[in-house]
């Protein structure tokens, strides 16, 4: 039944669209066994600041050969990288309408160390997911799937950042919310789970649901 399994990549604090895919099929597989590629949601994510959109990127440890498993990725702490992130959320977002009653409970992401980016982003995502009781049900694939692209289901590299490597999805549909900027700057689409949260708090789950396409 692999029609009824969606496949994605780990992220960081991922887009709304990766977590329309996580509620969307009955079952998701994040690949854990692809050769780790640069400038992606792997270990980036874009939040709304106010002079527009800002990409966020955890530094990793430059691996001794050009290839290297996702799942032996570490992270770098050459840079206070944490704090730089903590910082920018915060001036994006302290004026939302639920900062405050989410930002606790995700300090834990950029005071503690993970040295697995692996780890890091599943625990991330898992207390989003708890946070906005999102029910998903997910497991690390056991060997590297191979690409079939007549396999509508596998998103790995169609969730991208950058617009030329991002491909048509017609089951997800983003509609405009109120955020922070969006009267000053326009709305913004699909950035992290993070704009989500703090603009909508409890009804983002809600929203998610209203972005996938029945089609």
């Amino acid at each position: 039944m692999e029609d009824l399994k969606g496949i994605l990549s780990t992220a960081y604090f991922a887009p709304i669209q990766y977590y329309c895919k996580l509620i969307q099929f009955p079952e998701t597989l994040i690949e854990q066994w692809e050769h780790y590629p640069k400038q992606s949601y792997r270990n980036r994510c874009n939040i709304y600041g106010a002079n527009g959109v800002i990409a966020l990127s955890v530094p990793v440890v430059k691996a001794t050969n050009k290839k290297v498993l996702l799942r032996d990725v570490k992270i770098s702490y050459d840079t206070n990288w944490q704090k730089l992130h903590w910082k920018g959320i915060e001036a994006a977002y302290k004026s939302s309408p639920f900062y405050e009653f989410y930002i606790d409970d995700l300090a834990q992401f950029f005071h503690q160390k993970w040295n697995s980016l692996l780890e890091f982003n599943l625990a991330i995502q898992d207390e989003i997911c708890s946070l906005i009781e999102l029910d998903s049900n997910y497991k690390l694939t056991n060997d590297f799937i191979e690409i079939n692209i007549q396999n509508s289901n596998d998103f790995r590299y169609s969730i991208h950042p950058k617009t030329s490597k991002t491909e048509e999805d017609t089951f997800f549909i983003p509609r405009e919310y109120t955020q922070v900027f969006s009267e000053k700057l326009g709305f913004e689409g699909n950035l992290s789970i993070l704009d989500l949260i703090f603009n909508l708090g409890p009804d983002s789950s809600s929203y998610l649901q209203s972005c996938i396409s029945k089609l």
